[in-house]
């Protein structure tokens, strides 16, 4: 009887905050499962004028069409290709920018490296898009730079060689402020006495990281990791539909930009709707791994 009493005292003081979920749960309900239901355009010969229902249903078809498309692999291998640089850099790089920042003993000029290093977070592609252009542009900095050591100018936007390069590494610049920030805060939760035992020991700074800062990051690094593996083959739809061109379609056409293509402007409903499954269902099953991954090595747990 006290269990029950107690669940139902439980059940009164929490329902408000049950209450306070309806909205956002029927918010995902209309915009995330809701459109769920386009799925089956994946497997029929979709026409807008006579709807799911009266489309004619054609099977693995539209599957078939899509994986015999000449462009079908270099696109899978870019988006992978792509994702798996920006997740390698995407940690490479906030993690020394967290230990460097660390080393500052001055709090003003901390927090002022801080601030400018994560304001780049804050901003959208679009506005990022036009800044990129501007600096890799014929007549930019960059090529002005270049020409002023008499070389030629390089056509960095229009180049397959370089704007792979420039997309990671411009999504690394705009993300390491968020990364550097998560890394710093698992610096502070380490010991200090760690780090005054070294000392008199005589460790210096060099041994002091490697054997005590990284060794204390180890857990929020392989979180990061495993959990980044989620998006393995989410490589930057809005940053790369906004950089891109048909110039560079060989190196950084990616699922997504040609979904996009495929259905909008070619108004192929269905291949579109199978690559765009096929997509989902891979990146489905790496969610998955990657969260076990999370709670084998980092007992990390959602629920």
């Amino acid at each position: 009887m006290n269990d029950r009493v107690m669940k139902f005292k439980r059940a009164r003081v929490e329902l408000p905050l049950h209450l306070m979920l309806i909205p956002g749960v029927i918010v995902t309900l209309i915009y995330a499962y809701g459109p769920m239901a386009g799925i089956v355009m994946a497997f029929q010969k979709f026409r807008p004028t006579l709807g799911f229902f009266e489309s004619k249903w054609i099977g693995f078809d539209n599957f078939e069409y899509v994986f015999n498309l000449p462009d079908t692999l270099q696109v899978i291998w870019n988006t992978f290709i792509i994702a798996l640089l920006k997740i390698i850099f995407g940690l490479i790089v906030p993690l020394a920018l967290a230990l460097l920042v660390n080393e500052i003993r001055k709090v003003w000029f901390q927090r002022m490296m801080q601030t400018s290093v994560f304001l780049p977070f804050f901003l959208s592609w679009t506005v990022l898009g036009g800044v990129l252009f501007e600096i890799f542009s014929l007549k930019g900095p960059i090529n002005g730079l270049i020409e002023a050591f008499g070389a030629e100018p390089i056509m960095f936007m229009g180049s397959n060689g370089w704007f792979r390069a420039i997309l990671v590494g411009s999504d690394v610049w705009k993300g390491m402020g968020y990364n550097m920030i998560i890394f710093l805060a698992a610096i502070t939760a380490i010991n200090p006495s760690l780090y005054e035992a070294a000392e008199v020991d005589g460790a210096g700074k060099w041994k002091q990281m490697l054997h005590i800062t990284l060794p204390g990051m180890a857990p929020i690094i392989i979180l990061l990791t495993t959990l980044s593996l989620g998006g393995l083959l989410n490589a930057g739809f809005d940053q790369i539909l906004i950089l891109y061109h048909p110039t560079v379609y060989e190196s950084s056409d990616v699922i997504d930009t040609f979904v996009y293509r495929m259905g909008i402007f070619d108004q192929l409903y269905g291949p579109a709707a199978a690559i765009g499954l096929f997509k989902s269902v891979i990146s489905t099953v790496l969610v998955g791994v990657s969260y076990w991954m999370a709670f084998r090595f980092s007992n990390y747990r959602i629920f």
